[in-house]
């Protein structure tokens, strides 16, 4: 299971998984993007490459799916799947990814992310793997 969603009262709560931090993050992405379009499937056309760093896995983890949000804000992209990601843990937390989608103009719209939350959020390392909360404000 990469992702599964849980009850909330107001907004939207999930959990990813993966083997590696850096598959529990790519998980995450992908249930922000399907939250976002209501499980439409986005064509992989446009390619980009982003950056992020936070001062712990939660900032990292929160920059990550901000910088989602602020694509499609600002840039009209939506995520399809990420091709390429790389997670740095030193005194500052990096990630690197490589990231393909579709501009959002071409679907539906759908459900309104506006914005990540802290709350309740976390990035843990469990048995055989990595388990990551998050609750979108919707």
């Amino acid at each position: 299971m990469r992702y599964k969603f849980l009850e909330h009262r107001a907004d939207i709560k999930f959990k990813a998984f993966g083997s590696s931090m850096e598959k529990a993050f790519e998980n995450s992405a992908l249930a922000l993007a399907e939250v976002m379009t209501k499980k439409t499937k986005i064509k992989p056309i446009i390619k980009k490459e982003i950056k992020v760093s936070g001062k712990d896995r939660e900032a990292l983890l929160y920059n990550f799916l901000e910088e989602f949000l602020f694509l499609y804000d600002s840039k009209g992209f939506i995520l399809s799947k990420i091709h390429k990601i790389k997670v740095k843990e030193n005194e500052k937390f990096e990630l690197e990814a490589v990231i393909v989608g579709d501009d959002a103009k071409n679907y539906e719209p759908s459900q309104d992310v506006k914005a990540i939350t802290y709350h309740e959020m976390f990035v843990r390392k469990e048995r055989g793997g990595f388990i990551i909360q998050v609750i979108l404000d919707v």
